[in-house]
C-alpha cells in the first residue's frame, strides 16, 4: 500500500475576531521553458517547466517582502495588533442605531483580513528562516497574535455590537448576498462557541485557559520544528539500504579502530530508507525506537494541552473537546466520527489480519534463511520493510528501480505543467526577495492574460532540505484573497509550498520515490486551492473549509499519479530518458492497494487516538488497532503527533472521511479523462472558487451533479460497495 499523508495545509487563522484561536494593449504571451536551479547547493536538482514570459504584464499587487529583521517582526506585529484592537473598540462603542452590516460585520471582517495578511507571513519565518534570531522572533510574534486572538474572542462589548447589528438587520429586513449572510451566521456562532454567554467570572477563567492552551500548543510546535536528532549506524548495520542513499549520509570517522558510522537525521528522505530497506531487524528496531522517541520532550506538553482542552470543553458546555471541535465540521458530532471509524475499522480488521499473516510468513521465511531469531511477532519496524518485500515478491516490483524513473528534474516540472494545463493558468518568474536563496518566486496568471485583470496571485516554492527548516511537506496560505471594495477591487492570495525533496548523490541525480511523487502532487493541489479561490471575505478563502473536507481535493488529485498516461508523462529514467514501461506501470498500479488493511488500520489508530483524547493510550491503542507490536523502549509517541496541536485536533479522522468525497469526485468526473481542461474548469468553478463561502455539501452536489456517496471509496478498498456508516 502506497499512500501520501505526510503533508498538510497550514493556515493558522490565529486571530479569528471571535474564534478560539486578518485597459492596456499588450503583445501576445509567449511560452518559455524555465529552469529552476538551487543556488545554495549544487547537489540539488534543477527542473524545467513551461512558464509565461510577458514583461508587459504588471501585477496589481506587489508580492510580500521577506527582508524583515527580528526587531521588525515584533514591532510590526505589535503595531498591527494595536491597530486592530482600536478598530474593535470603535465598533464596540458604536451607538445602537449606528450598528449595521457595514459598520460592524464588514469592519470586523476587514480588520481580520488585514491583521492576518500582515502577521501570517511574519509567523511563517519560524518554519523556514536560516536565522535562529528571526525564527525566535517569528515564534514570539505568533505568540502575541495568539494571545490577542484569545483576547478578541472574549470581548463581550464587540459581540454585543455584532448581536445588535444582526437584530437591526433582521428588523429592517436587510437583504444580503449568500456569502454575507454566511459571514453574519459564522460571527454569531463564534460568540456562542467562545463562551460569551457565560457569567463574567467564568469568562475570565475561560480567557486564561485559552491563553495557556495557545502558548502550550506553540511550545509543542516549536519543539517539533526545531527537532534535529540523529542516529548513526555502521555500513554493515545498513546492509540493504541503497548505496545512493548511504552516500548522502554524513560519514563519521571511527575512533580507536572502530568502524566508520553514518549519521542519519529523522527527516523523511533520510530515515525512511532505513525502515524500508535495512535487512537487519536490530537496525530497524533501533531506528524505530529513536524515531518514535525523538520528541519525548513534547509528551508532558501534550498531556497539559489535553487537560486544558477538557477544562475548556466542560466550561463551554460540551461533553468532550471532540464534541466542541466537530460541531462545525461536515461530520457534525463526535458520535458520528466514532460511528464512522468503528464501522470502517470493523470492515478493515479481517483484511488487516490477512495482510499481517502474509507479511509475517515472509518475515518467518527470511529470519529462518538468515538465522535471525523469530518470536512470531510482527513489529512496527517490520511493516515498511516487509510491505516492500511483499510487493517485490508478488508483483516483481522493485521500489529502487521505480525510483530511477522519477528524477526531481523531470517530476516537479511535469507536475507543474499538468496543473497549469488542467486548470488554465501560467506561472511567471518574478524578481523578488525570498526568505532563502533556495526559494523560487512566481506570479500566477490566467493562461490567456492580457492585462492585470488576469492576475491570480503569488506562489513561493521552497523545495529542498536544509537545517532548521520544517521537515515535512506542507503548504501555507500566507495571504488570503478577498474583495476590498464594492466595485470589485481585490486583494490577491499568496501561497507557499515547503518540501524536502531528495538531494543528488555522488553517482545519481536527485530521485523521488513514487510515494514522494504522490505527496508532491497532493501538496500542489493545496497550492491551487489557495490560489484559485475567489471569495468576498478572507475567512472563507481557499482551504478555509470544514477540516474534514480540506484534504478531499488534494486526495482526489493523487489519483493522477496512478493513471498510466500521466505516469508516462512524469517519468524519465535518469540514464536512458525512457518513461516507465507498460509492465512497470501495471505493477505499480496493482501495488496501490497492497496491504491496504494494515495501512488504513494505522490511519484508524491515529484517528481514534485523536478522538479519545487520552495520553496513556498511545502504545496500547496502536497495538490493538494497527495489529503491530511495539517495543518496550517506546515512549508515548504523541509528542510526534503534530497534527493534534496544530489545527487538526479531533480531526485526524478527516483524512479517511474526506477520502469518501475524494474517491467519489474522481470516479464520477475525472476518471474518464483526468487531463481534460474542461473538467479542470468545472473543478475550479465548483470546488476551488467558492472555498468555504458555502456549505461543502453544496459544492460537492454541484460538482457531482448529485449527492455524494461512499460507493467509489468502498470499491477502492474492498472491491465492492457494502453498506457503511459513511
Amino acid at each position: 500500500m502506497t499512500f501520501a499523508l505526510s503533508g498538510a495545509w497550514r493556515r493558522r487563522s490565529t486571530l479569528g475576531i471571535l474564534a478560539l484561536g486578518i485597459a492596456v494593449s499588450v503583445p501576445p504571451v509567449r511560452q518559455s521553458s524555465y529552469t529552476l536551479i538551487n543556488r545554495a547547493q549544487r547537489s540539488f536538482a534543477s527542473f524545467t517547466f513551461n512558464t509565461m514570459s510577458n514583461p508587459s504584464l504588471k501585477a496589481p499587487q506587489p508580492p510580500p517582502s521577506w527582508i524583515h529583521t527580528p526587531e521588525q517582526v515584533l514591532s510590526i506585529t505589535k503595531e498591527t495588533i494595536e491597530a486592530t484592537r482600536e478598530l474593535q473598540t470603535r465598533v464596540a462603542n458604536l451607538p445602537k442605531d449606528a450598528r449595521s452590516f457595514s459598520s460592524v460585520f464588514l469592519a470586523l471582517a476587514d480588520a481580520e483580513a488585514k491583521i492576518e495578511a500582515i502577521t501570517e507571513p511574519l509567523a511563517f519565518y519560524q518554519n523556514v528562516s536560516p536565522s535562529k534570531e528571526l525564527r525566535d522572533a517569528s515564534n514570539e510574534a505568533e505568540s502575541l497574535v495568539r494571545d490577542f486572538g484569545v483576547e478578541s474572542s472574549m470581548r463581550v462589548d464587540v459581540f454585543e455590537a455584532i448581536q445588535g447589528a444582526a437584530e437591526s438587520m433582521e428588523k429592517n429586513k436587510e437583504v444580503l448576498s449568500p456569502e454575507s449572510k454566511r459571514l453574519v451566521e459564522k460571527m454569531l456562532l463564534d460568540g456562542k462557541r467562545a463562551g460569551l454567554a457565560l457569567p463574567e467570572e467564568e469568562r475570565k477563567v475561560l480567557t486564561d485557559l485559552k491563553k495557556e492552551l495557545s502558548q502550550t500548543c506553540l511550545e509543542f510546535s516549536k519543539n517539533f520544528n526545531e527537532e534535529n536528532g540523529t542516529i548513526a549506524f555502521t555500513l554493515e548495520e545498513l546492509t540493504g539500504v541503497p548505496q545512493d542513499v548511504i552516500s548522502g549520509y554524513k560519514k563519521l570517522p571511527g575512533e580507536n579502530g572502530a568502524a566508520d558510522r553514518y549519521e542519519i537525521t529523522f527527516k523523511t528522505p533520510d530515515i525512511t530508507p532505513v525502515f524500508k530497506f535495512a535487512s537487519n531487524p536490530e537496525t530497524r528496531r533501533r531506528a524505530s525506537v529513536a524515531f518514535e522517541n525523538r520528541l519525548a520532550i513534547n509528551e508532558p506538553i501534550f498531556k497539559k494541552a489535553m487537560a486544558l482542552r477538557r477544562r475548556l470543553a466542560s466550561l463551554l458546555g460540551y461533553k468532550t473537546w471532540a464534541d466542541f471541535v466537530t460541531e462545525e465540521k461536515m461530520v457534525k458530532s463526535a458520535d458520528n466520527v466514532f460511528k464512522f471509524l468503528e464501522d470502517v475499522l470493523q470492515k478493515l480488521k479481517p483484511v488487516g489480519i490477512k495482510d499481517r499473516e502474509a507479511l509475517l510468513a515472509l518475515k518467518r521465511e527470511e529470519h529462518e534463511e538468515k538465522g535471525y531469531p523469530f518470536d512470531g511477532e510482527f513489529y512496527l519496524w517490520d511493516y515498511r520493510y516487509y510491505d516492500r518485500k511483499f510487493v517485490e515478491k508478488t508483483l516483481s516490483l522493485d521500489d529502487s528501480l521505480v525510483k530511477e524513473y522519477f528524477p526531481v528534474s523531470t517530476v516537479v516540472g511535469t507536475i507543474l505543467n499538468i496543473y497549469q494545463d488542467l486548470l488554465g493558468v501560467r506561472f511567471q518568474e518574478i524578481d523578488a526577495e525570498g526568505w532563502h536563496p533556495d526559494v523560487q518566486k512566481f506570479s500566477v496568471w490566467e493562461k490567456d492574460a492580457k492585462d492585470e485583470t488576469g492576475f491570480i496571485g503569488y506562489c513561493f516554492l521552497d523545495l529542498f532540505p536544509r537545517e532548521s527548516k520544517y521537515s515535512h511537506a506542507a503548504v501555507w496560505g500566507l495571504i488570503a484573497g478577498r474583495q476590498v471594495s464594492p466595485n470589485g477591487e481585490r486583494n490577491y492570495p499568496t501561497t507557499a509550498m515547503v518540501a524536502n525533496l531528495a538531494k543528488a548523490t555522488e553517482d545519481k541525480p536527485a530521485l523521488m520515490r513514487h510515494d514522494d511523487v504522490v505527496t508532491f502532487f497532493h501538496e500542489m493541489g493545496h497550492v491551487f486551492h489557495g490560489l484559485l479561490s475567489r471569495t468576498a471575505y478572507s475567512r472563507f478563502h481557499g482551504t478555509a473549509v470544514a477540516r474534514d473536507f480540506v484534504e478531499a481535493p488534494s486526495q482526489m488529485l493523487e489519483n493522477w499519479c496512478w493513471e498510466p498516461k500521466v505516469l508516462k508523462q512524469m517519468s524519465s529514467h535518469y540514464k536512458t530518458k525512457e518513461p516507465l514501461s507498460d509492465d512497470l506501470i501495471d505493477k505499480l498500479i496493482k501495488s496501490r492497494y497492497t496491504n491496504v488493511g494494515l495501512f488504513y488500520l494505522r490511519q484508524g489508530f491515529f484517528g481514534m487516538f485523536d478522538m479519545k483524547d487520552y495520553t496513556a493510550l498511545w502504545n496500547n491503542l496502536r497495538e490493538d488497532i494497527s495489529l503491530v507490536k511495539n517495543d518496550k523502549e517506546f515512549k508515548p509517541g504523541q509528542g510526534t503527533f503534530g497534527h493534534l496541536l496544530s489545527g487538526y485536533d479531533a480531526g485526524y479522522y478527516g483524512y479517511m472521511y474526506s477520502l469518501v468525497f475524494a474517491a467519489d469526485m474522481y470516479a464520477t468526473v475525472f476518471k474518464k479523462d483526468p487531463l481534460d481542461p474542461k473538467l479542470g474548469k468545472l473543478y475550479r468553478d465548483k470546488i476551488l472558487l467558492p472555498g468555504g463561502s458555502r456549505d461543502e455539501s453544496e459544492s460537492l452536489k454541484e460538482f457531482l451533479g448529485r449527492e455524494p456517496n461512499s460507493d467509489a471509496f468502498l470499491f477502492e478498498l474492498f472491491g465492492a460497495a457494502p453498506t457503511a456508516n459513511l
